[in-house]
């Protein structure tokens, strides 16, 4: 940084410099008294070089978002004057709005001079936000402040920001909170300022680009002067540290950035500091210090409104999906039993009643409980969870079932097994996910077929020879050993055994089958020494293999349990389907969604695309009738259905982990209560015995078909076996 730039007198321009430019023709305009932020010559498309070192007014919308933030204020109704200040005010609010997370419950523009507004301000009052920002000017603001007395809207729990000019209107309220701006009034110190940045601009552009004389006259046929845009890129890159007005820089519009401000309230008709809103030489960023505590509200109360009214009964929407909802047909909601909770379903053409139960329903209940709300449920018209389309081939997205309820602001919360993705996350608002979960595929149970070979599955093939081939060597061993050896049965001493009386080779085979299958040798055993030791390591050798074969046929028999023939996402007849194998999800669901994001699945995409079905029940009916061969949606939906139905079983790995949540509008002040609600009630295990009650139990006879317990065997079990 040069000494100039640190505050010292040195001039920026030597003698020489200012020789070389005296016909350099400059039109630097100062914002000042004369040209404030709303002077005639803000208008770029008259002035393309206009600098100032006041800032505009809609650089306001800075200070208004920080305040927001400090006071933690997450909605807001905005209300500003059709003109070009107004619209660039509201454009630079609704854009800081958007990164900060702070909904526009409501615009309202009105001409300046015809300020009748008072049917949107008592629409207003419906809502539950009470926070309002106004961007008026003086004349403007006197009559608005007119309209918002009537309405009584500066009782307590409103809260009021208003602009520069509206600060100056003669009836303005107690209690409202506005911006004014520092050094405003110091013509001077702007034109100290000017002067030095004029002076920093013209040293660059000395040094670094060579200089040519302006246009005589704008007749001129080379009106396009070079060097002056040149001047003007230089003039913008200038910056002052420490300049009479505080740090002045300036942004690509030439606008001056890191204006200060101060905060302050209206107490008794005065203005009382309550902030500052200045540049931190330390930190290089500008801060935001306010003393929340000597604010006067409203009312002349000392504590800070809420900013919103809690409403105290909520729209809710939820569908079919067993077992977290049930819907039960009734002529009317007086019929729903004490477990279940009225939810008609309306279409274009009629409504029917019909009382709900489930996991979903015991958590609303749970809820409005905890949190003091009350509520009407419904189920969505479409019976879809939300999927969006593009309106007229443009970026412009529709949303459907609960999710687009909730986007067209229909519905306040949606209670469902809806899974957060990214997709709905970035219109509606979650919760944290009150169960987890992830996808797998579900089929129907392909029984292993038992034949009259069967018992040669505890052995390979090859393991089978081997024994065969072992047998009879080792038998003939046994009759070489027992003819050959000299102490063999017939050449013993004092013996009348004769050599037919010796270990023939037919006996030796009856030993040593005899052996293996364990059964009683009475005669036609080995005498000799050698063939004695061999038939020992023979026993041996049975003793393990019958045991081993007992042990694995123990294993085919009893431990063996229907599994899913499919290993999971990666089986090769889901990545290359035959066309007798079809598999399918839920049109427009999380999982359709997930699939569709992910492009190394895009071919499992394009093959379910067209075969996908309109609801999770159909989907299931159509694997238990055989018409589809694995249906892939969520686990634990899928795990329900396989205790439930003997015939069904699910793929041991699972993938796309993602969880459940609660659905609500975008920026709702319900999400943080919401979630420290589902928090207690995982820590308290309220969750858990939702689980229990509604996913891992049921009247099901194939509840406990998973358990440790060996299978009860059967005939088909038996096939070939009767032949041991």
């Amino acid at each position: 940084m040069d000494s100039a730039q640190n505050g010292e007198d040195e001039s920026p321009l030597s003698e020489e410099d200012y020789k070389q430019v005296r016909d350099l023709m400059i039109d630097f305009h100062v914002g000042s008294k004369e040209t404030g932020p709303d002077c005639v010559l803000v208008a770029l498309n008259l002035h393309a070089s206009f600098l100032r070192t006041v800032p505009p007014y809609s650089h306001q919308a800075d200070v208004w978002i920080e305040l927001l933030k400090s006071l933690h204020y997450k909605c807001v109704v905005f209300i500003h004057s059709s003109d070009n200040n107004g619209r660039y005010t509201l454009g630079r609010f609704q854009n800081l709005a958007d990164k900060a997370k702070i909904k526009l419950d409501d615009v309202i523009e009105y001409e300046p001079g015809f300020t009748d507004i008072i049917q949107q301000l008592e629409k207003t009052k419906e809502f539950y936000c009470k926070v309002f920002i106004l961007y008026a000017n003086t004349e403007d603001a006197e009559s608005i402040f007119r309209e918002v007395e009537q309405l009584k809207m500066t009782s307590p729990g409103y809260v009021w920001i208003v602009s520069e000019q509206a600060l100056m209107a003669a009836n303005r309220p107690d209690g409202i909170l506005a911006l004014t701006l520092l050094n405003a009034s110091d013509a001077a110190g702007h034109i100290w300022d000017s002067v030095k940045i004029i002076g920093l601009g013209l040293r660059d552009l000395i040094r670094n680009e060579n200089i040519t004389k302006a246009p005589d006259s704008c007749d001129s046929s080379d009106r396009a002067w070079e060097t002056g845009k040149q001047f003007v890129k230089y003039l913008k890159a200038q910056s002052l540290l420490y300049g009479k007005t505080g740090r002045v820089a300036f942004d690509e519009k030439g606008d001056r950035l890191n204006s200060e401000y101060d905060i302050v309230n209206i107490v008794d008709g005065q203005t009382v500091t309550a902030g500052h809103y200045t540049f931190s030489k330390a930190q290089m960023k500008m801060n935001l210090k306010l003393n929340i505590n000597s604010i006067k509200w409203p009312g002349n109360h000392s504590t800070k409104p809420r900013g919103y009214i809690v409403p105290t009964r909520l729209q809710v929407v939820t569908l079919v999906e067993e077992p977290f909802v049930w819907a039960r047909p009734v002529d009317s909601k007086e019929d729903c039993k004490e477990d279940e909770i009225p939810c008609p379903r309306s279409n274009s053409s009629l409504s029917q009643s019909y009382c709900c139960r489930g996991y979903c329903m015991d958590l609303l209940w749970k809820l409005g409980n905890d949190l003091n709300f009350t509520y009407n449920l419904y189920q969505v018209e479409d019976g879809q969870y939300g999927n969006f389309e593009y309106v007229n081939d443009s970026n412009k997205k529709y949303w459907t079932g609960m999710v687009g309820d909730l986007v067209h602001e229909k519905a306040d919360m949606a209670v469902a097994p809806l899974t957060i993705n990214p997709e709905r996350s970035q219109v509606i608002e979650f919760t944290k996910p009150f169960k987890y979960q992830g996808i797998t595929i579900l089929e129907k149970k392909q029984p292993k077929s038992s034949t009259l070979a069967s018992f040669l599955q505890p052995f390979e093939q090859t393991l089978w020879i081997l024994v065969m081939v072992s047998v009879h060597v080792v038998a003939l061993a046994l009759y070489l050993l027992d003819r050959f050896s000299p102490f063999g049965r017939y050449k013993l001493p004092n013996s009348d055994a004769t050599e037919e009386d010796a270990l023939n080779l037919s006996s030796a085979i009856w030993f040593a089958w005899g052996v293996l299958l364990n059964s009683g040798i009475g005669e036609g055993t080995p005498r000799s020494f050698s063939a004695r030791v061999l038939g020992m390591v023979w026993a041996g050798f049975a003793m393990i293999v019958v045991a081993s074969y007992t042990a694995n046929l123990a294993a085919f028999l009893v431990l063996d349990r229907p599994e899913t023939s499919l290993t999971g996402i990666n089986d090769a007849r889901l990545r290359n389907p035959l066309e007798n194998f079809t598999y399918a999800t839920v049109k427009g669901s999380a999982v359709d969604m997930y699939f569709r994001r992910q492009v190394e699945l895009s071919n499992m995409y394009r093959t379910m695309e067209g075969k996908n079905y309109d609801s999770a029940e159909a989907a299931i009916d159509a694997v238990k009738s055989g018409e589809l061969n694995a249906f892939i949606w969520d686990s634990s939906r899928l795990e329900y259905e396989a205790v439930q139905s003997c015939d069904l079983v699910t793929a041991r790995e699972q993938f796309g982990r993602s969880g459940y949540g609660i659905g609500l509008q975008k920026n709702s002040f319900w999400a943080d209560q919401v979630t420290l609600a589902l928090l207690q009630m995982h820590e308290s295990g309220y969750m858990e015995k939702l689980d229990n009650k509604w996913i891992l139990s049921g009247d099901g006879k194939c509840e406990n078909k998973s358990e440790k317990f060996p299978a009860t065997l059967g005939l088909k079990n038996m096939a070939g076996k009767e032949i041991l």
